[in-house]
């Protein structure tokens, strides 16, 4: 790659919500089958995880309702925003997210999209429990404490 490309930055693409709203049990690192233009547009950055989601479908690992954003160079060969995309995990993971996902409370969520040295696009998921109301509130209260802190540190 060149100097200049606008594909040399660091992508680590984060689902802000999902630390917010659920504990994290355990975390996995899957490949992603992508198809056409849509590593282009996960270099750029145009990614959104907000509101997705993991699913078994047939044994396999699927994420729903994430967000792509159509690659603004290509004309007519782009690829379809928001579509199931398959996970790529070992099988032995899979089973285990398969039994784990259908105890009562678990759920996976897409924590990440970065690109390792390869050059590929992965994703961290997590199998998490729901937080309660109080548990943000604690998790609020713990992280304004930190930042008080650092304030009475640097003062």
């Amino acid at each position: 790659m060149s100097k200049d490309s606008k594909f040399d930055k660091i992508i680590n693409i984060k689902n802000r919500k999902a630390s917010f709203q659920f504990e994290f049990v355990d975390t996995y690192k899957a490949g992603m089958v992508l198809k056409g233009t849509e590593i282009k547009s996960i270099r750029e950055g145009k990614v959104s995880l907000s509101e997705s989601f993991c699913i078994f479908l047939d044994g396999e690992l699927y994420v729903r309702q994430m967000h792509i954003a159509p690659y603004s160079m290509a004309a007519s060969y782009n690829h379809v925003a928001i579509r199931d995309r398959k996970l790529l995990l070992g099988k032995r993971e899979l089973e285990k997210l398969q039994t784990k996902s259908q105890e009562k409370g678990l759920t996976i969520i897409p924590v990440r999209i970065f690109i390792n040295d390869r050059g590929l696009a992965k994703m961290e998921i997590a199998l998490g429990r729901g937080k309660k109301t109080h548990d943000k509130r604690q998790d609020l209260k713990e992280k304004d404490a930190k930042r008080e802190i650092q304030r009475m540190a640097f003062n």
